[in-house]
This record gives structure tokens, sequence and C-alpha cells, in this order.
């Protein structure tokens, strides 16, 4: 059988943030914030197994379309799990969200009526499981199905556990014929070996070709690294790396973003006496180049609209010296209290929030009363899917027409507050062209006054630059980094 009809990961271990193993009983885990509390599925003690644990956390995903980080670490807090289970747990609901159309389409010969006709907390049972049989390969065959049938026989009765037990057997005997059909169509076969919706695969092939469309999948199920962005008002990303070092991690300049630190084995850097300091954040490389793109200067004043939860607010006020004032707005109270929280955490002065919806804020300022402005705006996320895996499995086609709708609606509403000869970023965590360079093209077909302005960038950027729009759109396989689109546009005076 052709190497590509197979699932491209086969039997691995996977690796969790900062580089550490997260795949079998000696590692150790990741923590993701979260907020809210996660109600246990099904019966059981209010103390389990990873295994438990993370099924909670599936049958939660699925039940109330809720996002995987922002369940996992309470549930892992709830269940009080040592440090190698709470990473077992974590391995298993990344690794089975990630894998979840794959895992599906091999269940369905083994579930005589298939996994969709099972109860919620059965089926999610099965795919976990699954997973561990077939991705993973530090943990014995035997020790994944008796905990299945043991979890079956605590929360369901014995019919369950039987069925549990005949569907697992079953598939340990039939395993190695579990490859992919051969002469499969590219979308076909790509989202099966990649385990991605094929609604979304044939999109991506229609824009970027067929292996591009691979490689991106292939990237998404990938998981991500961890990057710090050095507080330039207290030290550089030289010395933050030299400092990590000294304290045992791994840990060097990153490549493409000038504030941005590659971290390896530290865990969740946001709990450490340094991060607490106002040291460093936590920010993904591709996110740091947006300030750097707006590059305001000591004094200006800047606009960022819809600015929650502040990384790329407080970045931008590190670069003005935390001199000038930077008025950050987002639609929700609760999320503009977190830009503040950021910004005291920093002991950042000139960030001034407002709760407002960007598409008013000409009701709030006065016309041409900006000298920078920033609209990193609402997307469709589909460069982060490697961090919100199941966000693959919830999005719809329709959903990006109606996300392009509101990018419009925002860049009309905002740049008549720019001054003349100021700049405008335009940024989005997508790949998708109609969010990123169709909607600039569109935008400067529409209003002259506004030109394409390249700024400096490293050179390990300008393969990915266009330089007739002044825009980068980084992949997730170009460099390891989240999939983002930064757009630079200069009113002229």
């Amino acid at each position: 059988m052709s190497e590509k009809n197979q699932p491209s990961s086969g039997r691995t271990k996977r690796t969790g943030a900062g580089g550490r193993p997260i795949g079998g009983a000696a590692s150790g885990g990741t923590n993701r914030g979260c907020q809210g509390n996660a109600p246990r599925a099904g019966k059981g003690p209010a103390q389990g197994s990873a295994r438990e644990a993370a099924l909670d956390v599936l049958v939660r995903i699925e039940q109330d379309r809720s996002y995987s980080n922002l369940l996992l670490n309470q549930t892992l807090q709830k269940y009080n799990l040592d440090k190698p289970d709470a990473g077992l747990a974590t391995e298993i609901v990344y690794g089975t969200v990630q894998r979840l159309g794959t895992i599906d389409f091999f269940l369905e010969r083994f579930v005589s009526k298939g996994p969709a006709k099972l109860q919620p907390w059965v089926r999610n049972l099965l795919r976990l499981s699954f997973y561990q049989l077939y991705y993973l390969d530090r943990i014995p065959d035997h020790a994944i199905v008796n905990e299945a049938v043991n979890i079956a026989k605590r929360r369901g009765h014995q019919g369950i556990s039987g069925m549990v037990n005949g569907v697992l057997r079953s598939v340990l005997r039939g395993k190695s014929e579990l490859v992919l059909p051969a002469g499969l169509p590219a979308e076909r076969r790509i989202a099966l070996a990649q385990s991605h919706p094929e609604w979304l695969v044939r999109r991506w092939i229609r824009e970027f070709g067929e292996q591009a469309a691979e490689r991106l999948c292939e990237a998404n199920n990938t998981p991500p690294r961890v990057s710090l962005r050095a507080n330039a008002l207290k030290l550089g990303p030289g010395v933050l790396a030299e400092r990590l070092r000294q304290g045992g991690l791994e840990a060097e300049p990153s490549a493409i973003a000038p504030a941005g630190v590659i971290v390896r084995g530290g865990g969740n850097m946001a709990l450490s006496p340094d991060y607490a300091a106002g040291l460093y954040s936590v920010q993904d490389e591709s996110s740091m180049l947006v300030a750097e793109w707006v590059d305001p200067q000591p004094g200006e004043r800047v606009l960022d609209c819809c600015a929650a939860p502040g990384g790329k607010t407080t970045h931008l006020a590190e670069k003005m010296g935390d001199r000038g004032e930077i008025v950050a707005c987002d639609v929700h109270e609760h999320k503009r209290k977190l830009i503040e929280e950021q910004a005291e955490r920093l002991a950042l002065r000139s960030i001034r929030t407002l709760t407002a919806d960007a598409r008013r804020l000409a009701e709030h300022f006065a016309p041409e009363s900006f000298d920078r402005i920033l609209l990193d705006a609402p997307c469709s996320g589909l460069g982060v899917i490697r961090r919100k895996p199941d966000m693959k499995w919830s999005k719809s086609e329709g959903e990006l027409t109606a996300i392009c709708d509101i990018q419009r609606e925002l860049l009309e509403a905002v740049h008549p507050l720019l001054k003349p000869g100021g700049v405008l970023v335009y940024s989005t965590c997508t790949v998708e062209k109609a969010e990123n360079e169709d909607m600039i093209r569109e935008f400067l077909e529409r209003h002259p006054a506004f030109a394409p302005d390249l700024p400096e960038v490293p050179e390990t950027l300008r393969e990915q630059l266009d330089k007739e729009l002044a825009a980068v759109r980084i992949m997730p396989y170009d460099y390891g980094s989240d999939g983002f689109f930064i757009a630079r546009l200069r009113k002229r005076a």
C-alpha cells in the first residue's frame, strides 16, 4: 500500500508544549487557561483516571461546542491528576480531536450501526481508545482496552462494556489492515489521511494547490511550540533566552520575530515568577510580527480596534517605550478587562481601554485623530487549528462569507479615523485568501487615498512577502508558527 494512502502519523509518540513528551506514563503535562466548570459525563467518581478526564472533555466539546483549550486544564484540576497522568489526558484529548475524522472512518467498520448512533460518552470512549491503540506506541494495548472496559462498566451497564470490549479487540485484530483505500480523489485522500473536513481540504486545494493543502493539513496536526515575547522595557530576547537557559530550559531567539524567544521543556510559561514580574509575555511568533509592522513611535496616538486579550496592544506599548497613547477597544467588557490585566502585569501606563463595537468608533473619536491604526480583525481562525483542533470540525464554509462581511464593515468604519500620512495595519490569524489578500485588494480599489507601504522585514520573511500589497502570509508549515496575514497601508498625505 502506498504511504500516501495511510494516515500520515501512524503510531507515534507526540510532543507537547515546549517539546515535552506527553504520550506515555513518564510524561509531563501542559497547562492551558480555562474558565467555567466542566460537568462530568455519565456516572463515575469525582476523581478518576487520565482517560476518564479525557472522556469528560471530549463529551463536553461535542455536546456543548466548547473549545478544548477552555476545558482541559480545569478538568485536570478537578481530577487532581499528577503530572504524568495530566500529560496523558492532554495527549488523548488533543490527539483524538485532531484525528477525529480518520478515527470515525475506521470505527465505522467495527461498530454495527456506526459511531453516530451511540451515546456521546460511549462514542467518545471508543474514539479515545482507538486513538491510543492506533497512534500511540508507549501504552500497552491490553491496558488501553482494560481501562476502557472498566470505564464502560462504571458509567453504563454490562451490555455497553461488552460492546466496548468487543469493538476494541476487533480493532486490535484488524489493526494491520487499517489503511486508506487506494485511488481516492485528492480531497478525500487528504481529508482522511490528515483528518480534516473534506470541504476545507477541497477549498485549500483550489486556493493553494494539492501539495500545499496537504502540507497545511499536516502542519495543523503538529503540536504548537511555546514562544515568548521579551518585554523590551526590561530586557532583550537574547538576555531572556540566556536567563531561561540558566534556569534549565532550552531557549533560543526567534528566527522571524525580533522580540521572540522559543522555549522547550518549560510547560506553562505563564505560571513562572518571571511572567508575573512582567519580563515576558506568551505569544506566538507570527502574532508578534503585527506590532513590528505597525511600528509605532514614541509619543504617537495609536488605535487598536479589536484588542483583546491584549498581546498585540502591550507589544505596541513596549515598542513605543510606553510613551504616547494607545486606545485599545473591544466589544466585550470582560475582554476589555483582560487587556487591563496584561497592561498592569507589564507595568504599562500608555494604554487606555474602551468597550465599544469597532464599527461605531466614529461615535467616540474625531476623524483623522490617530497616527496609526491596527485592525486585528475577527476571522475564521483557520491559521491556528493546531492550537484549537476542534475548530476545524465546528466551522462551516458558510461562516467564512459572513466573517468577510464583518471585516469589510470594520475596515470601512475605522479608516476615516487615520491622519493623512498615517499607517493602517490589517491582520488576521487565518490563511484564507478571501479574508486576506482579496480583502485588501477590494479596500484599495475603493479607497485610492491608501497605498501599500512595505516595512523593513527580516531576510527570513522575504519569501513570504506580497510586495504588491505590502503584505505577508505565513503558513503554519513555513516556520512552525501560527498561520497569519499582515498587510500595511499608508494614507496619502
